[in-house]
């Protein structure tokens, strides 16, 4: 999952930030309203967490330009404006829940989980695959029946290929989806981690590597730990 924080607290905003990468969901930072759009603009966001008060565009004209695009992208205003009449409005432009401030990182991890669930692809809470019983809400996977342990990075790039449905994911999808905008874009982190997740899960192989692509679940795995055509280590990208 990769969310936007809008908050103009630098010390706030980072702080978040740090707590969701430790729960496994990329965060990126926006200080003021046009450095939001902007993100907006050339990422794309799972949810976007918005405080009110910001400079520049407000987080309500944030809200409705979200709307208005069409992306279907949940709305979770975090703010200190905490009277009725506040949240009433908050809803009317369109944020799908709401927080106010002061409050609790485990709260607003379990919100965003929540979002995460009921996006508009309506993804269902747990996902099976060759195999695999992927728990999103719980971060738990299963094997055949037999529980996996993942560190976080790797539970968030399995998620993203079980997600494909078998399809082809790229490493620089499996970057933005995993990672942040600060993520060096020339890193091995997504090779090294598909690799040990590979190892992780066991034989027979279901991560195939697709040379000079990307990374898929192999729906009818072989005991080769290989690309596609089952040559090769299949470690590299």
């Amino acid at each position: 999952m990769r969310v936007l924080i809008v908050e103009d607290e630098p010390l706030l905003a980072e702080a978040v930030r740090d707590g969701l990468r430790l729960e496994a969901i990329a965060a990126d930072i926006a200080g003021d309203g046009d450095a939001a759009l902007g993100l907006l603009d050339v990422n794309a966001y799972d949810i976007a967490v918005l405080d009110r008060d910001v400079p520049g565009p407000s987080g309500d004209e944030i809200a409705q330009h979200i709307v208005a695009s069409g992306s279907g992208i949940p709305i979770l205003m975090l703010t200190a404006a905490d009277r009725l009449d506040d949240k009433v409005s908050g809803f009317e432009l369109g944020a799908d829940d709401y927080l106010t401030k002061p409050f609790e990182l485990r709260e607003l991890v379990l919100r965003l989980r929540a979002l995460d669930r009921r996006r508009a692809h309506r993804r269902p809470p747990v996902r099976e695959i060759a195999g695999l019983r992927v728990d999103p809400f719980r971060r738990e996977v299963y094997r055949d029946g037999r529980y996996v342990a993942l560190t976080r990075k790797q539970f968030a790039v399995l998620e993203v290929l079980v997600e494909a449905e078998g399809g082809v994911v790229s490493a620089e999808e499996l970057l933005e989806r995993g990672w942040d905008e600060n993520a060096d874009p020339f890193t091995n982190a997504v090779r090294i981690t598909v690799s040990a997740l590979r190892k992780r899960l066991g034989e027979p192989w279901l991560i195939a590597t697709v040379p000079g692509v990307g990374y898929r679940i192999d729906v009818s795995p072989e005991i080769v730990p290989g690309t596609i055509s089952g040559g090769g280590a299949g470690e590299g990208s």
